[in-house]
């Protein structure tokens, strides 16, 4: 079982606050923003939100861009992401607008909590207690059992705090509006907490991009900077040569006539550490994720490894139980990913693999030189 990737979106002020002590809520995001989350909750499998921020806002937390439910639809999930409310008390208005739009929700509370929704929500969401106390953890493995890959978390404070204090963000993403808000009694983005590593430890800032007057910061919580090398882009004389073994590997799959047949091959310190190809263990299997699934997924050399995929790496699944191989690289920390040739849009329409992975600090080196060496297993496909 595997918990899904998470990824919490706020927009602060420039002095550190979410909102404002006012009775209407603080719109610190532009047009242009708004916008941009409605995509992320597009690309995500569920949509959190904390039981304060949901009695304070009234928010419906939809995808809001028809074309994008479009999509959405088309790939084989469901119109919205499920909704996901978390309250320590069990006090949710079974009137607000939560309840009432998008497809399926969930409440996640104490088994106090639970007791004392009873029957509030019959018919409007499923309640599922954790016990004396919210464990974020508990959460997590819940919604992975459930086949959520991807979890957008939107706040308010109580939950971002408890996520970054307990790391298990994997990528946050703060919208920085050029306010100041200066009110004591306004909520903050986070609370004091025991952060990881506390004032010592620094984030990897993976990118930084102004939308109109908002700055769009992306961080990865859980990753340190990474050194100069790893994010090399330039070949080096070893390149070729793991590639090659890779797409000796991509020639072991199984045939297929509706995926393409993939080899990757994981590289720390000079040495081959895992490899994988596609279809290897069962049908669905990425190479990339077979390589990786034979890895504790906190191996210390990973942070330093290089992996080589025959094809740029997903940024979509056809199925929302597992995480694109982008995401899964990401989450495994490496550094520098070696590619023979970028995905067609055979069976996806805009992978951007190559794209996710620089936006995110990662090195992609691509080899054209291989590109047909790595087609020639899939040439039955429509490569176009």
């Amino acid at each position: 079982m595997t918990r899904p990737f998470v990824l919490l979106s706020v927009a602060a002020s420039i002095d550190g606050y979410i909102d404002d002590a006012g009775p209407r809520r603080l719109l610190l995001s532009n047009e242009a923003d708004f916008d941009r989350v409605d995509q992320v909750r597009a690309d995500s499998d569920a949509v959190l939100i904390g039981a304060e921020t949901l009695r304070r806002d009234n928010p419906r937390l939809l995808v809001n861009s028809e074309a994008r439910r479009t999509t959405r639809r088309a790939a084989g999930k469901p119109e919205y992401p499920v909704k996901i409310a978390v309250t320590g008390s069990g006090d949710l208005d079974p009137g607000l607008r939560f309840w009432h739009h998008g497809g399926a929700k969930l409440v996640y509370t104490t088994d106090a909590g639970a007791a004392r929704l009873g029957d509030r929500l019959d018919g409007l969401a499923e309640i599922v207690p954790l016990g004396a106390d919210i464990d974020l953890g508990a959460l997590l493995d819940d919604l992975g059992h459930r086949g959520i890959a991807r979890l957008m978390v939107e706040g308010g404070t109580r939950i971002l705090t408890g996520f970054l204090s307990a790391e298990l963000a994997d990528e946050l993403l703060l919208a920085v509006a050029p306010i100041l808000v200066g009110d004591p009694a306004a909520p903050r983005l986070l609370n004091p907490a025991a952060f990881p590593g506390g004032p010592d430890r620094r984030m990897r800032l993976a990118s930084a991009e102004q939308i109109g007057d908002i700055a769009l910061l992306r961080y990865l919580p859980k990753q340190a900077p990474l050194p100069e090398s790893h994010a090399a882009t330039a070949p080096t004389s070893t390149d070729q040569l793991w590639m090659n073994q890779a797409i000796e590997l991509a020639r072991r799959c199984p045939p297929s006539s509706t995926a393409f047949s993939v080899g990757a091959v994981i590289v720390a310190d000079g040495v081959a550490i895992a490899h994988g190809y596609s279809r290897e263990s069962d049908a669905k299997v990425h190479a990339e994720e077979s390589a990786l699934n034979k890895l504790d997924a906190d191996d210390p050399l990973l942070r330093g490894a290089t992996i080589y995929s025959t094809l740029e790496p997903c940024t979509q699944r056809a199925t929302t139980t597992r995480l694109p191989c982008t995401d899964r690289i990401l989450r495994a920390g490496i550094g520098r990913v070696v590619i023979a040739w970028r995905e067609p849009a055979t069976f996806v329409t805009n992978c951007t693999g190559v794209e996710r992975l620089r936006e995110h600090g990662v090195g992609v080196v691509e080899l054209p030189e291989l590109a047909q060496a790595a087609m020639s297993m899939n040439r039955h496909l429509d490569l176009s």
